[in-house]
């Protein structure tokens, strides 16, 4: 009988908090395995060994990254507006994933350094045909990695996270200097 889906997903869930909270030495094979729930057995089950739990990790974030270019991609508001709206971090799937993979890359992991340079690559891909040229292009990156690290700096620090009022300002004062 085969292990349920489910628990490959706890164990990576259990990695990606571990990852987040306390970083990748804190992020050991045992430390995994006991938050997840699941015997070391369990864990090595469905990730061999330390490299295929970050290569699971990896998977989901470029899983996650699927989705979020669809999105892009149908949004209404337009891909610029959405994908500013959407660097404003809410703790989603994609966020935890981005902030783990990111972990793992901090401390000089080339998969999670190249899957990061990926999924920058496929943003960038995914708004490319909606601006004007490639220093507009850089404009709406640079602008969203502003929101993303500013939204991870802790409460009271010197730049809150902007209110709705704010964010559409600033979306709209982007998509006109960008536009076509």
């Amino acid at each position: 009988m085969s292990r349920p889906p489910r628990a490959r997903d706890l164990v990576l869930d259990a990695y990606e908090e571990i990852l987040i909270a306390g970083g990748e030495r804190a992020a050991t094979m045992d430390a995994t395995a006991r938050a997840a729930g699941v015997s070391k057995g369990g864990l090595l089950y469905h990730f061999a060994s330390k490299e295929a739990l970050e290569e699971g990790l990896i998977e989901r974030l470029r899983a996650l990254v699927d989705a979020d270019v669809a999105q892009i991609a149908a949004a209404p508001e337009g891909p610029v507006a959405y994908f500013l709206r959407t660097s404003v971090t809410d703790g989603s799937p994609l966020d935890r994933s981005m902030l783990a993979v990111s972990r793992l890359a901090q401390t000089g992991s080339p998969a999670a350094g190249a899957a990061l340079a990926e999924v920058r690559a496929r943003w960038a891909a995914s708004v490319r045909p909606h601006v004007r040229d490639e220093a507009s292009l850089a404009l709406v990156l640079l602008v969203s990695d502003g929101l993303y690290f500013n939204n991870l700096l802790e409460e009271g620090a010197v730049s809150p996270v902007p209110t709705d009022a704010e964010l559409e300002a600033l979306i709209a004062l982007v998509e006109s200097a960008t536009g076509h």
